[in-house]
């Protein structure tokens, strides 16, 4: 044991001594000279002559350096703000929007415009755009496994007409609010066709994991109401995501040609995912989940996933189309998707999505709505997107037969926009169609339209009960 002691300090000082006799000698040898040395040799003395302060000041400063800095600021206030939303009964993600708003120009900038602008400087957009697209991917392929096709079919008749009614009224309103807006919002060089339809898109669009978060906080899930606005989610959710997938390549495509084209191909697309990638999966998954095979399961899993994001945007009609069909069609076995939704919802939700929420906040700029005629043209926003959703589904609801309360609370629920809106509202800022103005005016409708719908539920449910209280008395 007493060698063993002594043997490891001989090594290290052997070696070590060995090593400082290599490096003496070798700063005898000549110093190459050349433009690469004279950019390093006169970048480096300036960094360590300015002292250690700026030495670490300029190493912040550097891409990698700043980028991790600012997620652990977004996922610090993300989780302040969603902890704050379910204190005041909230689903965290509505703090999470907030919190991305607060650090953006609207409320950072304009208390410590220079804080805002060393830590969220302009060139560094681009990585926390591409960091939150992956994330979105990552949560798009979730949100699409949670999607019960089953319980969409089985409740087929009551919720597709409920959903479908949900968003062709919402969209006539939205394109009938576009015929007001565009000669004043619009961007140069956009149609009207383009504005419009992204509009009405926005206008119709329901978070469905937001709303299933909410029916599942009350204790809704096995209820009638808790079902069927589940299901009704779930058939908005596949019906406008493939409206937006139309309307992004009549964007993109420029004429109708091109737009057919596209069309064709997303078709073709569509079809080889659902009639062969799916019946594969569905015999394969299980015999490599059974043979014990669970990282070959879940590195086919986001194979798939990237595989089918990145056709969708090379097509056009985007990635994250591609990443939730990719979820669609992955075996609903229930080890399956627990196996793949633990690996990849924490990352997803706590990590990445934030730092969505705070690129979204980054763009939105409260303080360009500061006249009266802007906060005119909001409201007018929110009364369409409000009567258009809320009252398309609760009317729809009424006359499938439900009771005015529930027909109501199904209203409440599918007004929730959350997420979903954020992401349409971001892909139509990318695209150049939405003006810096409507985009800061839908972000906070989005907001609106999803704080309200847990006060709505309760004063549904308080109403609900008074009635029932003075009809027994």
């Amino acid at each position: 044991m007493r060698k063993k002691l002594l043997l490891y300090p001989a090594i290290i000082g052997i070696f070590g001594g060995l090593t400082w006799l290599v490096i003496r000698q070798g700063n005898h040898l000549p110093l190459k000279k050349g433009v690469a040395g004279l950019i390093n040799n006169a970048a480096t003395p300036a960094a360590h002559s300015t002292g250690i302060g700026a030495t670490l000041l300029h190493n912040m400063q550097q891409p990698l350096s700043l980028l991790l800095f600012q997620v652990l600021i977004i996922v610090l206030v993300a989780r302040i703000f969603g902890w704050l939303a379910n204190r005041i009964g909230q689903p965290s993600v509505v703090g999470e929007i907030i919190a991305g708003v607060c650090l953006g120009p609207s409320l950072f900038g304009m208390l410590w415009p220079a804080g805002k602008d060393f830590l969220f400087p302009p060139d560094s957009f681009k990585n926390l755009q591409f960091l939150s697209q992956i994330g979105l991917a990552f949560f798009m392929f979730v949100v699409g496994m949670e999607l019960d096709v089953a319980k969409v079919k089985n409740k087929a008749h009551d919720a597709v007409m409920i959903s479908h009614a949900s968003i062709v009224l919402p969209f006539f309103l939205g394109v009938l609010l576009a015929y007001n807006l565009y000669t004043q919002f619009s961007m140069p060089n956009v149609s009207f066709l383009s504005f419009a339809l992204f509009m009405g898109i926005a206008m119709s669009i329901t978070a469905f994991p937001v709303l299933a978060r909410i029916v599942q906080e009350r204790k809704l899930t096995g209820t009638p109401l808790g079902i069927l606005a589940i299901t009704c989610a779930a058939a908005d959710d596949v019906t406008a995501w493939c409206i937006l997938a139309v309307v992004i390549t009549v964007v993109k495509a420029g004429s109708i040609w091109s737009a057919l084209i596209t069309l064709v191909m997303a078709l073709a697309f569509l079809g080889v995912m659902l009639n062969v990638i799916k019946p594969f999966l569905a015999k394969k998954i299980p015999q490599l989940m059974a043979a014990g095979k669970e990282k070959t399961t879940v590195a086919v899993a986001f194979f798939l996933m990237l595989l089918s994001a990145f056709i969708a945007e090379t097509i056009g009609i985007h990635a994250l189309f591609g990443a939730f069909l990719a979820g669609v069609i992955i075996p609903a076995e229930a080890s399956v998707q627990k196996l793949l939704t633990d690996k990849l919802e924490d990352v997803s939700v706590l990590l990445l999505l934030p730092i969505f929420f705070a690129f979204t906040g980054l763009r939105t700029q409260i303080g360009l709505l500061g006249q009266g005629h802007l906060w005119a043209a909001f409201g007018l926003i929110m009364l369409v997107a409000v009567g258009g959703k809320l009252g398309g589904s609760a009317l729809t609801a009424k006359l499938m037969g439900q009771p005015w309360a529930e027909s109501m609370a199904i209203g409440a629920l599918m007004n929730t926009r959350g997420l979903m809106e954020l992401v349409v509202l971001n892909i139509g800022y990318d695209l150049g169609i939405l003006s810096p103005e409507v985009f800061a005016m839908l972000v906070l409708m989005a907001l609106a339209t999803t704080f309200m719908t847990g006060p709505l539920l309760d004063l549904i449910k308080k109403v609900s009960a008074n009635k029932l209280r003075v009809s027994n008395a």
